[in-house]
């Protein structure tokens, strides 16, 4: 890999944290940028989960204070996610890499789109924490189920994963957004850990890519809040969610042509 691809996949690092601390969806950058610099589809996505695998880990560290309390929950949902994670990766290994080329526009175009018609994760949080105070009640029985379900999604392709299960936990658990999302990063950080395990051990990864794809994913994620924190968040959603649109339709235009 050139010094010019290394940069490059840095800068795409970055870019890939700050919307994944804006949006969730830091595969939407991080995936193409691997595919420009010649890497094919199949193995850009082992290669992107290794590396987002690696940031999962500071995620998962930082959030240590939010999760306390939350131990029981925890082993449940994180070996749902354990579990899913698995199952979508073994997905991705055996089904031909066609197939995988010419389902992931419609992949990335859902996780726009929900993306682009979901309400702000602050808004869910509060909504939760209201039916909690009115109806109190202990978490579903299905929700370890849901769990497994989105984490398939995301040890397979990952784009909006996060969204769809920070969603699923803020309306359903009644914590509010600091713990809800740190039960989301645990539970999808076991996910993209087995899927990457499994990557490691029996797909394909560009070492050369992953690595300046990580430090700038890093970059990103400590860049991001303070970002957040200043930026119009739902004028930049509807940006990424356009963008992700526009990505869907090329990718979908080269997958089937």
């Amino acid at each position: 890999m050139s010094a010019l691809d290394f940069g490059f996949l840095v800068l795409a690092g970055v870019g890939a944290g700050l919307t994944g601390s804006i949006a969730g969806l830091a595969s939407l950058i991080s995936y193409p940028a691997l595919l420009v610099t010649g890497v094919p589809p199949v193995t850009a996505n082992m290669t992107n989960t290794v590396a987002l695998s690696l940031l999962s880990a500071s995620s998962v560290s930082a959030s240590r204070p939010e999760l306390a309390g939350q131990r029981r929950r925890l082993l449940r949902l994180g070996l749902a996610g354990l579990l899913g994670g698995g199952v979508g990766a073994a997905l991705l290994m055996l089904t031909p890499s066609a197939a995988f080329e010419k389902v992931v526009p419609a992949l990335i175009g859902a996780a726009a789109l929900v993306l682009l018609v979901s309400r702000p994760p602050a808004e869910l949080a509060a909504e939760g924490v209201r039916e909690q105070r009115v109806h109190p009640h202990r978490d579903p029985s299905w929700l370890p189920l849901g769990t497994f379900v989105v984490s398939i999604y995301g040890g397979y392709f990952g784009a909006a994963a996060g969204v769809v299960m920070v969603a699923m936990y803020l309306l359903t658990t009644g914590e509010g957004l600091p713990r809800g999302n740190a039960l989301r990063n645990a539970v999808l950080g076991c996910a993209n850990a087995v899927a990457a395990l499994g990557f490691l051990l029996f797909g394909t990864v560009v070492w050369s890519a992953a690595l300046p794809l990580a430090i700038g994913l890093f970059a990103g994620g400590l860049l991001g809040p303070p970002i957040v924190r200043r930026a119009p968040q739902a004028l930049l959603r509807r940006l990424i969610a356009l963008a992700g649109l526009g990505l869907a339709v090329h990718l979908a235009v080269q997958a089937y042509t």
